[in-house]
């Protein structure tokens, strides 16, 4: 595996476990971005094994797609693609994001970035 796919998939792992300790704090929205970053990196590693690029993009449905991802791993990404923005910033979420997570959004992220994680260390292994 190439150097920096095993980078990006350590981080990866490191931010979904952050977001988990997030969740347990009850840092919902904070939860939310650790998990989409968590996807991110999963998927941007799969990128650099496979593709032989480093994308510039926070848009993980782009990037799923361009690695032909299963419809979870899509979903997966639909669902957390906002989350990089709307999760941060209240002018994006149209109020605190603090206010618009809750623990049964932030799960659903975990569970998505999880999902991800997966598919993409599988992957990995087999290019």
């Amino acid at each position: 595996m190439r150097l920096e796919a095993e980078r990006l998939l350590a981080q990866a792992r490191e931010d979904l476990t952050t977001a988990r300790v997030l969740l347990q704090g009850e840092r919902h929205y904070a939860a939310a971005f650790f998990a989409q970053q968590a996807a991110e990196k999963a998927l941007k590693a799969l990128h650099v094994e496979r593709l032989r690029t480093l994308p510039r993009t926070h848009d993980l449905l782009a990037l799923a797609e361009a690695l032909g991802a299963p419809e979870g791993v899509v979903e997966g990404a639909r669902l957390l693609t906002p989350d990089y923005t709307v999760s941060r910033y209240p002018d994006a979420a149209g109020t605190l994001p603090a206010r618009l997570y809750g623990r049964a959004q932030a799960e659903a992220r975990l569970q998505a970035a999880e999902e991800v994680l997966t598919w993409a260390e599988r992957s990995v292994g087999q290019s």
